[in-house]
Order: C-alpha cells, then sequence, then structure tokens
C-alpha cells in the first residue's frame, strides 16, 4: 500500500501562513510542480494552513502535478480524516497517535502516518494498525536515538519529521528511517511567495539525491 507514496523518500511538507484554497491554489499547484520536478513523490499539505481543505481537492484533481501523491497533515480526528479522503488525499499525517484516524484510514486503504516520539508510542501506532510512523519532533532526539529504537523494534517504518534537513537527511536514512519528512527547508511561505519554483526544485533534488546516496 506504501511502496510508491514512499518511493523518492522524501515527504515535501507544505506549511503556509496564507490563504491557499482553490481559488488561490495556482502558486501551491507551481511548487507542488516544482518538487516532483526535483523528484519529490510526496507532498503534504497541513491543515494549519488556511484554504488547505480546497487546496487538496484542487491538487488531487489536477493531472498538471505528475507524479505527485497529494495528502493532508495535521490530521488530529476522525472526522477531519473522513474529510480529507473525501477531499482526495491519498495519505494522511497526523502529529500524534490517533487510533480513531488510523482506523478510519485503514477502512479506506488510504495510508496513514500517526506521529509517536517514545519507544512505547511507536509500538502503540504499530499495533493500532500504522504501516508508517511519524517520529516527531524528530529534532528533539536526532538519529542515534532511532537507530537505537529499531534495535529491539526492526518491523517499525519511521519516518522522521520535524528538524530533518538536508545536511542531516542521510543520517536519519542511515539510523533506520525509510522515508524523511521535511517542511522550511524545501517549501516556505518566502519561497512561495516569490515564486522561487527553480529553487525549490534544486532543494528538491539534492535532498532526494541525499536519500538516494544513504540508501545505497
Amino acid at each position: 500500500m506504501t511502496g510508491g507514496f514512499l518511493s523518492g523518500g522524501v515527504i515535501a511538507v507544505v506549511r503556509l501562513a496564507e490563504n491557499v484554497g482553490a481559488q488561490h491554489a495556482a502558486p501551491l499547484r507551481a511548487a507542488a510542480a516544482a518538487l516532483a520536478a526535483g523528484g519529490v513523490g510526496a507532498v503534504e499539505i497541513t491543515l494549519t494552513t488556511p484554504g488547505a481543505l480546497a487546496a487538496i481537492e484542487e491538487l488531487a484533481s489536477d493531472s498538471g502535478v505528475t507524479n505527485c501523491v497529494i495528502g493532508a497533515g495535521t490530521v488530529l480526528d476522525e472526522k477531519a480524516a473522513r474529510d480529507v479522503i473525501a477531499r482526495g488525499a491519498r495519505f494522511v499525517v497526523s502529529p500524534t497517535l490517533e487510533p480513531a484516524v488510523i482506523r478510519c484510514c485503514r477502512d479506506q486503504n488510504v495510508p496513514c502516518m500517526p506521529g509517536a516520539l517514545t519507544p512505547t508510542e511507536l509500538l502503540e501506532a504499530w499495533r493500532a494498525g500504522a504501516e508508517l510512523v511519524k517520529l516527531f519532533p524528530a529534532s528533539a532526539v536526532g538519529p542515534r536515538y532511532l537507530r537505537e529504537v529499531l534495535a529491539p523494534l526492526p518491523f517499525l517504518r519511521v519516518v522522521p519529521s520535524g528538524g530533518v534537513s538536508l545536511e542531516n537527511a542521510g543520517e536519519w536514512i542511515r539510523a533506520g528511517a525509510v522515508a524523511v519528512s521535511v517542511g522550511g527547508a524545501l517549501v516556505s511561505d518566502a519561497l512561495v511567495r516569490d515564486q522561487s519554483w527553480a529553487e525549490i526544485t534544486t532543494r528538491a533534488r539534492a535532498l532526494v539525491q541525499a536519500v538516494a546516496g544513504a540508501r545505497d
């Protein structure tokens, strides 16, 4: 269920302050296309972004954003999960462990990635049915922490999020992460406002290459 979703090893997290509803989605569409051009195959639009639901629906149905899977982030409860899936989100991410969200996604065959930090939380997420678990906030622990957690729990498929950058993405992969989740280091309000699409593509390509190198 998650193979293609994680094939590139990078999930780009878009968390913007300005409204990106359907009527304002052109810049976000361009950003997604720029990320895809750099090899990023998954774009997570957080529900804290104004107009996120409309933007998810617009982008999920836009065949012009090629090779880019659109998902939703900061999904906090079952209602929100149902809403984003109805709008076309093809994966769902939460900052915390919410069993109802996991069940909802499993029922609709949509990949779900709940957030967890401690070994107990990571294991509970897996036991609740999550194929993937977001290690959040990753900046609070670091790659060595993940390596030590995976030693007794090697079956966990973990994606670090929070503080992941071009400089440390490879370390996370070598520590055992199946992919990395990257926000401001890839897409920011300033880059979108300035329409710096080439810069987004350059950053995306460098990050994807770093992940590929670490996987090899």
